[in-house]
């Protein structure tokens, strides 16, 4: 080809002109050029597959679990230095090997089954096999990847494996931290509660101390009536005349004292059954809330909680309860009750004096509802994502802790419904859905 360029290019008299040089000269420049640009990519290409190969070099010498890579025959082609180390072998002496023979003997049949439907699949098969290592089987769990070229065609597996014993020590160390998490959960719970209780009780000894009082009066009113009584039946054992007794009767003023007798004894049992039902909802308020999901008032429930809350509060704030018929709900009422002294306590902390809060129960498409909702300046935007977050808190330092919604979001979740923030035009509203017991409607 070159002879037929250079016939064509030479002249007459069989002398090469000047713009025949001139072009050769051209092209010997372009090819030139062409020539360098190609050594350019090329080397910038070797330069990238050698920091490729570096890279994967490092990464088979740092991954800790076995790593193996094999060809489409099932051969080695590359191996992690932690296979090296766990077999005392070189990592060259690997290259080359059928996979199988670095596994125990009994394990090499599913070993090469789970290659094939690894390729079959073209997915991820997982299995249980021993490494041969240093006379000794180590049991691992592998993983059988295959590898895909730009086809889409197998070339290939990786194996990855981790020895069962740490797996299960990390299996084991993971139901530890999950049962203490669990405890610490219980102890918020727990200790949330305390803290609202602590908070109530100068409410509860007043409110006990106003039927024990009553209590206590009609009894001296009692005993000051039987003191009469017995006066006047002592004249009548001792014999005395009608008329003796007509005046004694008018001046001890028997008549009245049986009235007001009768008026003692209903006021004394008005007061005695006052404190039973104030004890007994202070034993349904201080119960653990554990055990089995059982069936429940809600409206009932929430009524007894609020009204510890307002007891221990010694600001004038109304507060509306619900009037509803009962909405039976499924859950534990004592870790209800929490989120509703929760809710309850947070309106009374945002609302001013004479501000009002209100509660409304409801059942709603197959939920038992519970809304808690106050006058108060409402939760701001910037914050609205973050308020069930443990810890989080806009009161001042040393007046909350923060954990009162994020456990209240908890107890809902574990009811089977969700503790969420309602929209509204003013003041904040939380919203409790919980599920309802079978047959209720």
């Amino acid at each position: 080809m070159a002879r037929d360029i250079t016939r064509g290019l030479v002249s007459g008299e069989g002398e090469f002109s000047d713009a025949v040089w001139a072009e050769v000269l051209s092209a010997v420049d372009r090819t030139y050029a062409d020539l360098i640009d190609y050594q350019e990519r090329l080397e910038a290409k070797n330069a990238e597959l050698e920091t490729m190969r570096s890279f994967l070099g490092s990464i088979l010498a740092s991954v800790s679990d076995v790593l193996i890579v094999v060809s489409r025959s099932g051969r080695v082609e590359e191996v992690s230095a932690s296979l090296a180390a766990r077999t005392g072998a070189s990592t060259a002496g690997f290259a080359g090997r059928p996979v199988a023979e670095l596994f125990a003997e009994a394990d090499r049949p599913a070993l090469v089954a789970a290659m094939k439907r690894a390729a079959l699949d073209r997915r991820p098969v997982t299995l249980e096999a021993g490494l041969i290592a240093a006379g000794d089987t180590t049991p691992l769990e592998l993983s059988l990847s295959p590898r895909l070229n730009e086809r889409a065609r197998v070339t290939g597996h990786v194996l990855t494996g981790r020895p069962l014993g740490e797996l299960r020590q990390a299996y084991a160390q993971l139901a530890a931290s999950h049962d203490e998490l669990k405890a610490a959960q219980t102890l918020l719970v727990r200790n949330e509660k305390l803290a609202s209780l602590g908070r109530l009780l100068a409410g509860v000894a007043h409110e006990l101390n106003n039927p024990i009082s009553f209590v206590y009066a009609n009894a001296h009113a009692l005993d000051r009536y039987a003191t009469k009584f017995e006066t006047y039946f002592d004249r009548v054992q001792a014999g005395a005349d009608r008329a003796d007794l007509v005046r004694l009767r008018e001046d001890l003023r028997l008549d009245r004292e049986i009235r007001n007798l009768r008026e003692a004894v209903a006021g004394a049992r008005d007061g005695a059954e006052r404190v039973r039902d104030i004890v007994e909802d202070l034993r349904r308020l201080s119960s653990d809330g554990a055990g089995e999901m059982e069936a429940f008032d809600l409206a009932e429930t929430a009524r007894i909680a609020a009204s510890w809350v307002m007891r221990g509060s010694k600001r004038a704030v109304g507060i509306g309860f619900p009037v509803s018929a009962p909405v039976m709900a499924l859950g534990r009422p004592g870790h209800v009750q929490q989120v509703v002294m929760n809710l309850v306590q947070n309106a009374l902390d945002a609302v001013e004096e004479g501000g009002h809060v209100d509660l409304s129960v409801a059942a709603e498409a197959g939920r038992a509802v519970l809304s808690v909702a106050d006058d108060g300046p409402g939760v701001p935007d910037a914050v609205r994502t973050l308020i069930f977050d443990p810890f989080f808190t806009t009161k001042a330092v040393g007046q909350g802790t923060g954990l009162g919604l994020a456990i209240s979001a908890k107890i809902a979740e574990e009811h089977g419904g969700q503790l969420r923030l309602c929209p509204t035009d003013k003041g904040a509203c939380f919203r409790i859905d919980l599920p309802l017991a079978e047959g209720a409607a």
